[in-house]
C-alpha cells in the first residue's frame, strides 16, 4: 500500500504540478510529496515493480475469454461448464481455452491452481464451472493484493484528474443514501451486483472485439483503460455517540 501511494504521489506531482518553463526535478517532487529523493528517482525511472503476477495475467485473460467469447457462452451469455480435455469437449473444453491463451501452460496446472483458489469447481459431470463472473479468487492473497493496488491506483488517478485537470472529466461517480434498513441495503446490493456484472460483461466483450481489430490496424494502439464498479455499506454511528477526546 505504501509503495502504491508513493508511486501515485510521484506520478501526480510529476505531471500536474510543473512550474512554467522549469524542469520538474526530483528535489521539487521530494519537496511537494515528502517522499525521499531515492524513492522519487527510482519511481521516475520506472524501476517500480507493478507487473502482474504470472498467475494473475494468465488468469485474467482466461476468465475474460471465458465470459466474453461466444464459443464459451450459453444462450443467456453465461459461461458454460467446460469438459476438461479436448478429446471430450473439442474447442469447447478447458484445455482448448488454456491453449488459446498460452500454449506453453498445461491446462491441468491451471485447473489445480484454480481449484485451490476457489475460482472454479467441478460439477457432477466432471465439468469445470467458473464460480465467479470475474477474477476474484476466494483465496490467493497475492492475486487479491495485485488487483487491489491496480484498481485503487486508477480510481484515485481518475479522481485526481477530475480535481486538477482542465480536460474533460473522466467517469467517477457514486450514488449515496443513508438512513436505510438492512433489508433495503441488501436489495440495493443485489441490484448493484446484477447490474454491475451485466455492464462489466458487456464492456469486456466489446473491449475484446476492439482489441482484436486494433491488433490488425496500422494505427497506434498503446493506450489502456480500466472500468470498475463497487458497492459498500456500513453501520452509521449513533447520534448519541460522542467523538470528543
Amino acid at each position: 500500500m505504501t509503495d502504491l501511494l508513493k508511486e501515485l504521489f510521484v506520478e501526480v506531482a510529476s505531471s500536474d504540478f510543473k512550474l512554467d518553463g522549469k524542469e520538474q526535478t526530483d528535489s521539487r517532487i521530494n519537496f511537494l510529496t515528502g517522499i525521499h529523493r531515492k524513492d522519487v528517482k527510482r519511481l521516475r525511472t520506472n524501476q517500480s515493480n507493478n507487473t502482474a503476477p504470472e498467475t494473475v495475467s494468465l488468469g485474467a485473460q482466461l476468465v475474460a475469454k471465458w465470459i466474453g467469447d461466444d464459443d464459451y457462452l450459453d444462450a443467456q451469455l453465461k459461461p458454460l461448464p467446460l469438459p476438461r480435455l479436448i478429446k471430450k469437449g473439442g474447442a469447447q473444453s478447458f484445455e482448448a481455452l488454456v491453449i488459446s491463451v498460452n500454449k506453453d501452460i498445461r491446462s491441468r496446472a491451471v485447473l489445480d491452481e484454480w481449484l485451490s483458489l476457489g475460482i472454479v469447481s467441478l460439477n457432477e459431470q466432471d465439468q469445470i464451472c467458473l464460480n465467479t463472473d470475474a477474477f476474484i479468487p476466494e483465496k490467493g492473497y497475492d492475486e487479491k493484493a495485485w488487483f487491489f493496488g491496480e484498481n485503487l491506483h486508477d480510481h484515485i488517478a481518475a479522481a485526481t484528474h477530475n480535481m486538477l485537470s482542465d480536460k474533460p472529466p473522466l467517469l467517477e461517480r457514486a450514488v449515496f443514501y443513508d438512513q436505510l434498513s438492512e433489508e433495503s441495503v441488501n436489495k440495493l446490493k443485489t441490484t448493484a451486483d446484477q447490474s454491475g456484472m451485466r455492464l462489466l460483461r458487456k464492456l469486456n466483450r466489446q473491449a475484446m472485439e476492439l482489441q482484436s481489430v486494433d491488433s490488425q490496424s496500422t494505427v497506434s494502439s498503446n493506450l489502456r483503460m480500466r472500468f470498475g464498479v463497487y458497492f459498500y455499506s456500513e453501520q452509521e454511528p449513533s447520534n448519541k455517540e460522542s467523538y470528543d477526546d
